[in-house]
């Protein structure tokens, strides 16, 4: 399978959000990735409701909705009315994984499921067969720009292999740290989706890096 690239929009330039908006839309990249953060569960706060809202509204592609938030149950149909395609939860913050993914599965999105760095492979085994996508953080979560931890190829090979044990039909996406000096290493190793934020938005040529990335 191609892999896809997914700007993170954490990283654009929030003065000319529209103007960012409409050069993804434009670029080869497959999806738009959206971090909400709440300043409890990851020690930053990003953007909500009104700012996805307004992504939304501009956005043509697909919307890869990461919440990095405590009690993510609260707004899943939230999320769903504000357009988002993929609902992303992190494991730490779910106390029944099983039902939130069910959940974002019935609100009509795809589901995902984020790992910090600490957290094994080994807690998806039970639920690998019902995810659309898992979330490798290959920095810790909660700031752009951080350098990529080199134990997430590992991970990235471990998680290749349960999801061809269970049969899944799971999509792989690391988030954190990509650039055109790891990208290739982390598709050998099995990841489908490539989330890129400070490369993309702080390079000289934004739509050139993505499509550099995509051609990698």
């Amino acid at each position: 399978m191609n892999k896809l690239i997914a700007p993170s929009i954490l990283a654009a330039d929030f003065a000319n959000l529209q103007r960012d908006i409409e050069m993804v839309n434009n670029s080869e990249a497959d999806w738009f990735h959206i971090d909400i953060m709440d300043g409890v569960f990851v020690p930053n706060i990003s953007f909500g409701m009104p700012v996805l809202k307004a992504i939304s509204k501009h956005a043509t592609k697909t919307i890869d909705v990461h919440l990095m938030i405590v009690d993510p149950d609260r707004y899943i149909t939230t999320f769903a009315d504000l357009g988002a395609n993929i609902l992303t939860v992190h494991h730490e913050a779910c106390t029944h994984l099983h039902r939130t993914i069910q959940a974002i599965k019935a609100a009509g999105m795809k589901a995902g499921v984020a790992l910090n760095p600490h957290t094994p492979i080994a807690v998806l085994e039970d639920v690998i067969a019902d995810l659309d996508l898992v979330c490798i953080m290959s920095v810790n979560p909660g700031f752009g720009g951080q350098s990529f931890i080199e134990n997430t190829y590992k991970k990235v090979s471990q998680l290749k292999h349960l999801i061809e044990f269970s049969n899944s039909n799971c999509q792989i996406e690391i988030d954190g740290g990509v650039t055109d000096q790891n990208a290739n290493a982390l598709v050998e190793a099995g990841a489908d989706v490539l989330v890129a934020g400070s490369f993309v938005f702080k390079s000289d040529n934004p739509t050139a890096t993505i499509a550099n990335l995509k051609a990698l």
